[in-house]
């Protein structure tokens, strides 16, 4: 594992216990799976197939998960692709994933959590835990651009 920075993650596993520990945010991503340090220094990979989500979190304690909103209640106010996300197991998230195909990874999806007050900073979900995603909503596309507002004839114009 290289680089100095290094960022807090809890690795949920479809069959066990989750992982906590610290990833490096630009090379966490190897061939095989997820280059994980645990809290007590041993390094690790997760096979991507046993990876349900990779969580960028806040802290480590142990939040309540049930509690956390997995779906959004309402249409989302940050720009992107609003998705919907279906595991294996048949849970179902939606998140919120950049409208930028240059950022588009070939194992996964990085996306924002539809609860912003959850310990959940962005969700890393591998390509091989999803049965299905599918586009809910574009939220801030640039094709529709609002109409240009009409200038009232009592503005004074400076610049004529």
């Amino acid at each position: 594992m290289s680089g100095s920075t290094s960022k807090k993650v809890v690795i949920t596993r479809f069959d066990r216990e989750p992982v906590a520990g610290f990833v490096d945010p630009q090379a966490y991503l190897q061939t095989g799976g997820v280059e994980v340090l645990s809290p007590a220094g041993s390094l690790a990979v997760v096979p991507y197939a046993d990876i349900k989500t990779v969580c960028f979190v806040k802290d480590f304690e142990n939040g309540e998960a049930s509690r956390e909103r997995r779906l959004f209640a309402t249409r989302p106010k940050t720009e992107g692709l609003w998705v919907r996300m279906s595991f294996r197991d048949g849970e179902v998230m939606d998140g919120l994933l950049a409208n930028n195909l240059l950022l588009l990874d070939p194992r996964g999806f990085m996306v924002a959590p539809p609860d912003p007050a959850s310990r959940n900073q962005k969700v890393f979900v591998p390509r091989l835990a999803l049965r299905e995603l599918a586009v809910v909503g574009v939220v801030g596309s640039p094709l529709r651009r609002r109409k240009p507002q009409p200038v009232s004839e009592a503005q004074i114009k400076l610049f004529e």
